[in-house]
């Protein structure tokens, strides 16, 4: 090691590592915890806001897919302007949506505020954060701080339905924002900790690679977004997104082989290894979206859960997703990473097997612990090997770009799954009520040809209370008849929903075969050690 390396290497551990872990930590848990207060808090927010479940839900997935869509832009961002400047930024974007959904009057601003330009901020503090990470610790340090970071992620995760739940019944779903300004007040607080990290590489710009990235990924899950509300133009959106994603691969090859600055290395996907893994990667996160989307609005919708009622009721799925990730990272030893993946995925399968027939008959929130148990002790198993086998075959000089193409496929993957069992619980619900009504012999065929056109127009999901509150004026036998198609209705809608995630779960499991394949002859396991 050189004077200089060491001096450079010295440098990184100066001032107060303890503070700046733990600072950095706490930006990690405001990134995952936002998604689950506004899971838990849905009710609330399209009543407050007077807008629509659709509506609330479109925004959650809008701001999954902008930031899965400028991630790799953010990257390069970084690079440009100085990792700590990107940070900073996108902190003050997370802060701006956080504001925003504590003053929201109306659903366009959470949109514009805390979707986008939020999604926005994420994009840039992800790749930033990871290489602070990277640059201000070393050795021990440095794999002590990425644990914490990741404890952080999974505290949130397991912890944000519980802690969303509670501010939400018992205080304001406001407010559980205003808690995240005030966590993102404090690690800006201690910027003066954090040393910046240069960058030595290419300052070449890729426009070109990054209009096509945002074309790809946006217009895919825009288009489902789209087909959700009832827009048109659908199909068009959809072959938009996949030819810009196409496109993308040409143009980055070509790039690559001139010479010119690329919006990523397309030689990193020679690697079969990590081609595996970042699709392991995306459907993990879609299988989580799907879930983590229809089972909110079973809870408050159907079950007529307040926040805090739902945020106990997935607490099984949470907090054993957070167990088994910290027993898994610790006991897998000597364990393939594949091997615990493809166990992984089964979990999640069978869990979501034995979920979707329970849907229609639990009247209680603790009716689903069981496969929620089984499905979070799959993810777990997921969160604590995927990243490790992904980024495994990289070289140490390439792992940063080489994680945000990972943390790409897994934003895409998680606004996907929310935005596409979104869609089809809404589609599955207008198809099912509309049929229900036709063949009903208590509606008349005027009302059952406006049922038919309020829902082509824009299909919603409501809970029964609310719908009595809509049909006050209606004839009782009518209104009880509407109340009871809506009653049958819901349930099939969230079980054709969650199908979503199942196939993702399924497809992974197939594909961990090959990431076994591919992982070569299992290392030698310690004496004595069982099987996982």
């Amino acid at each position: 090691m050189t004077e200089e390396s060491t001096a450079h290497g010295s440098d990184r551990q100066s001032g107060h590592p303890g503070l700046l872990a733990i600072l950095l930590a706490m930006a990690m848990f405001v990134l995952v915890v936002d998604t689950s207060l506004m899971n838990v808090s849905i009710s609330a927010v399209v009543r407050d806001l007077g807008t629509t479940v659709s509506g609330v839900q479109a925004a959650i997935a809008l701001e999954a897919l902008v930031s899965a869509a400028f991630i790799l832009i953010g990257s390069k961002v970084g690079d440009l302007i100085g990792r700590k400047r990107a940070y900073v930024i996108g902190l003050l974007g997370y802060a701006t949506g956080a504001t925003a959904m504590a003053l929201a009057q109306s659903l366009t601003a959470v949109i514009v505020f805390w979707a986008i330009i939020g999604g926005i901020g994420a994009s840039l503090l992800l790749p930033a954060m990871q290489s602070l990470v990277h640059g201000n610790f070393e050795g021990d340090a440095q794999k002590k701080v990425y644990a914490l970071v990741g404890a952080a992620a999974a505290i949130a995760a397991a912890v944000g339905p519980l802690l969303g739940g509670f501010i939400t019944t018992y205080l304001s779903w406001r407010l559980a924002f205003v808690l995240e300004v005030v966590i993102i007040a404090a690690v800006l607080s201690g910027i003066g900790l954090v040393r910046d990290v240069p960058y030595t590489g290419s300052r070449g710009v890729d426009g070109v690679g990054a209009l096509l990235s945002v074309l790809g990924m946006g217009g895919i899950v825009l288009g489902i977004l789209v087909w959700q509300e009832g827009g048109e133009a659908v199909a068009g959106l959809l072959v938009a997104g996949a030819a810009a994603l196409v496109g993308l691969a040409f143009w980055l090859v070509r790039r690559k082989r001139v010479g010119a600055p690329a919006l990523l290395d397309p030689d990193l996907f020679r690697s079969k290894i990590f081609r595996l893994g970042i699709t392991g990667q995306m459907l993990q996160q879609i299988s989580l979206g799907g879930v983590m989307i229809a089972l909110p609005i079973y809870l408050q919708m159907v079950l007529e859960y307040n926040a805090m009622q739902a945020g106990l009721s997935l607490a099984p799925l949470s907090l054993s997703m957070f167990v088994v990730a910290l027993l898994a990272g610790k006991k897998a030893g000597a364990r393939r990473p594949s091997t615990v993946i493809r166990w992984g995925f089964l979990l999640v399968t069978i869990g979501l097997v034995v979920l979707i027939p329970i849907v229609p008959r639990a009247d209680f929130g603790w009716g689903l612990l069981l496969p929620l148990v089984v499905a979070g002790s799959g993810l777990g198993l997921l969160v604590s090997q995927l990243n490790n086998y992904t980024l495994a075959p990289i070289s140490e000089e390439r792992v940063s770009e080489a994680a945000g193409t990972n943390s790409a496929a897994g934003s895409f993957g998680l606004s996907f799954g929310l935005a596409f069992a979104g869609a089809i619980l809404l589609a599955t619900l207008s198809i099912t009520f509309t049929s229900m009504a036709e063949s009903s012999d208590v509606l008349p065929p005027a009302d059952q040809q406006h049922v038919a056109q309020v829902l082509e127009e824009d299909a919603e999901v409501m809970s029964n209370t609310q719908l009595e509150e809509l049909l006050a004026g209606q004839p009782p036998a009518i209104r009880d008849e509407i109340v009871r198609i809506n009653t049958d209705a819901r349930p099939i809608a969230l079980q054709v929903a969650l199908l979503v995630p199942l196939a993702a779960a399924l497809l992974g499991f197939a594909n961990s075969f090959r990431m076994v394949r591919a992982d070569g002859p299992p290392a030698a396991a310690p004496k004595g050690a069982a099987p996982f």
